[in-house]
């Protein structure tokens, strides 16, 4: 979710923005065994092994649908699926867990924190947007909690947990390894640092350490090994261009691109510390 302000979705165009993220993608290969399924503005990463596939994340309940035709055009089978992980726990990227679960009985697996907002239906969110119902999707619980380090492994593929809270408390970063054209490259799946608009950093009750939270993510983030930068919406890695590029046959792959993961960490800082600042001057000025 990027930048939801708190103001009604009337005046500010969610629904519309929402419905744009919903519209169908042609899936694609991006590197490897990781191919894209996801709708054009929510993604979505299938990760293929011998012994079943892994999911990140599902988009809305709408574009579970999208995803099921992907995978199906790739022609990979969508009962396949295994193993169910999320980058965050916005309506946004896991608003189909529910929809995805009782379709294929994938197991669904996240951090602690975001697994309890998971299954609150997203309503036990950090910031103002909590209450909208915008943000509401239906519940679901986890079958497997995971820590910072944590690995999940199928059919020889292994994904490594990296606890990245700020966006969400439980925030979520996932890395591996592919092999391209005989090189071994780093993936990551990058969760979120937006800010949420309204969100204080100093003094929220719903996360009264959300300000060192973010400079230990954006810490963790700059140490990360990072070969093929991925993120929840295809705008934030350049997919569309990306994606034809490859199409075209552009070599070397156009998805390796080891300064986006840096540079997103560094916008992302600069917007918390301007947001410190502003609500450091707003203390003063009150006091």
């Amino acid at each position: 979710m990027a930048g939801m302000s708190a103001a009604p979705a009337e005046s500010t165009n969610w629904k519309r923005v929402f419905d744009s993220w919903k519209a169908p993608c042609d899936p694609f290969r991006i590197a490897g065994n990781v191919y894209y399924v996801g709708a054009s503005g929510v993604s979505a990463f299938l990760v293929t092994t011998k012994e079943g596939h892994v999911l990140i994340d599902t988009g809305f309940e709408e574009t579970v649908g999208v995803i099921r035709t992907n995978v199906t055009r790739l022609g990979f089978a969508f009962g396949d699926v295994k193993m169910l992980l999320a980058s965050h726990a916005h309506v946004d990227h896991v608003g189909g867990h529910a929809l995805m679960k009782e379709l294929t009985g994938v197991k669904i697996v996240m951090s602690e924190a975001d697994a309890a907002l998971l299954a609150s239906g997203g309503t036990n969110d950090i910031g103002p947007t909590a209450s909208d119902q915008m943000m509401a999707y239906r519940p679901v619980r986890a079958d497997r909690i995971v820590r910072d380090g944590d690995t999940v492994s199928l059919g020889g593929v292994t994904l490594t947990c990296h606890l990245t809270p700020g966006h969400t408390r439980g925030a979520t970063t996932w890395s591996m390894p592919v092999e391209e054209n005989g090189r071994r490259l780093n993936v990551v799946f990058f969760s979120s640092l937006t800010l949420l608009d309204g969100t204080r950093l100093r003094g929220n009750p719903k996360y009264p350490n959300l300000a060192d939270d973010y400079r230990a993510t954006f810490a963790k983030l700059r140490a990360l090994p990072c070969d093929i930068f991925l993120a929840p919406h295809a705008g934030m890695f350049g997919m569309a261009d990306k994606a034809a590029r490859a199409a075209r046959g552009e070599q070397p792959n156009p998805f390796i691109d080891r300064a986006s993961l840096l540079k997103a960490v560094s916008a992302a800082e600069k917007a918390v510390n301007e947001e410190l600042a502003k609500e450091t001057g707003a203390k003063s000025a009150g006091s």
